[in-house]
């Protein structure tokens, strides 16, 4: 399965969710993108299933030497998570990664605080939550926002994504109450790789569906 682009694969998973949702008692979603490229794919969702559009922000925490490569992940509030086969074979502990936990930390609340502006925080509380992201390789990301969002007591709380791993799909269905994936090849290579458009988006791009739906 590919995809054209994130617009395209919004209008799959809307059908998804909207599904999803059928099989569920009645009440108006909290659809939460992940940024950068989850927001705008969850702002179509938001509008075809006729849910409240926001956001939910976790930071990855990267190899030391190696930012690029996930070991990690914390979102602004709960504990972090780790990769511990990763931690294992680069001889760390998650003590050695304080320091990055907290700057992550920070950096996900900033960025909250930034995304949102002035408007409040929605209430997760009793309501069913869908979680969408653009793709899910190791899923360590998604998996800290999911586990954060579940301390806030969700009636139903699902993760949304295009393309996932089968290693990341069976990790978020520890942590959720479904996962809505569209195609899950044992073959992955990365995520862009099953869209034939994949540019990588600003926060100029979130800001833009965020306040698009706010109209």
């Amino acid at each position: 399965m590919r995809f054209t682009d994130r617009a395209d694969a919004a209008r799959r998973l809307a059908g998804a969710v909207a599904d999803h949702l059928a099989t569920l008692p009645p009440g108006r979603p909290l659809v939460l993108g992940l940024p950068r490229g989850g927001v705008p794919m969850a702002a179509l969702v938001a509008r075809q299933v006729d849910g409240d559009l926001d956001v939910t922000v976790a930071r990855k925490i990267g190899a030391p030497g190696h930012p690029e490569f996930g070991i990690g992940a914390v979102a602004a509030s709960g504990e972090p998570i780790f990769d511990l086969r990763s931690l294992d074979r680069l001889g760390l502990s998650p003590a050695d990664l304080a320091a990055d936990v907290d700057r992550e930390r920070t950096e996900a609340r900033r960025r909250l605080v930034a995304y949102r502006g002035t408007h409040p925080p929605p209430q997760a509380g009793g309501r069913i939550v869908i979680v969408v992201d653009d793709g899910l390789a190791t899923g360590v990301t998604a998996r800290a926002a999911v586990r954060a969002l579940r301390a806030a007591g969700p009636a139903h709380l699902a993760l949304a994504v295009p393309v996932c791993t089968p290693e990341a799909r069976e990790l978020l269905a520890a942590e959720t109450d479904a996962v809505l994936c569209l195609h899950c090849p044992p073959d992955f290579r990365a995520v862009g790789a099953y869209y034939d458009d994949f540019a990588q988006l600003t926060d100029a791009d979130v800001h833009a569906a965020l306040s698009a739906a706010a109209r």
